[in-house]
C-alpha cells in the first residue's frame, strides 16, 4: 500500500512541476520554466520510462546547444 501511495505522488508532483514550469516559460512571466519542467521530468522518469527517454533527449540537446560534452 505504501509503494502505490509513494507513486501516486511521484506522479503528482512530477506533473504539478511540469504544469509551473510550463506557466513559467511563457512570455513575461519571470522565472526558470525550462529548468522546472526538466526537474518534473526527472522526477517522473523514475516511473515512466517515456519521461527518463525525454529527459535524456533534453538532456543531449541542451549539451549540443551549449557546445559541451557529455562528461560524468
Amino acid at each position: 500500500m505504501l509503494r502505490h501511495t509513494i507513486r501516486a505522488s511521484r506522479v503528482a508532483v512530477g506533473l504539478a512541476l511540469i504544469v509551473v514550469g510550463l506557466v513559467l516559460a511563457l512570455p513575461l512571466v519571470p522565472g526558470p520554466g525550462v529548468l522546472v519542467m526538466l526537474v518534473g521530468l526527472t522526477v517522473l522518469s523514475t516511473e515512466f520510462e517515456w519521461a527518463r527517454r525525454l529527459r535524456d533527449r533534453l538532456h543531449a540537446m541542451w549539451h549540443r546547444a551549449t557546445g559541451r560534452a557529455n562528461d560524468r
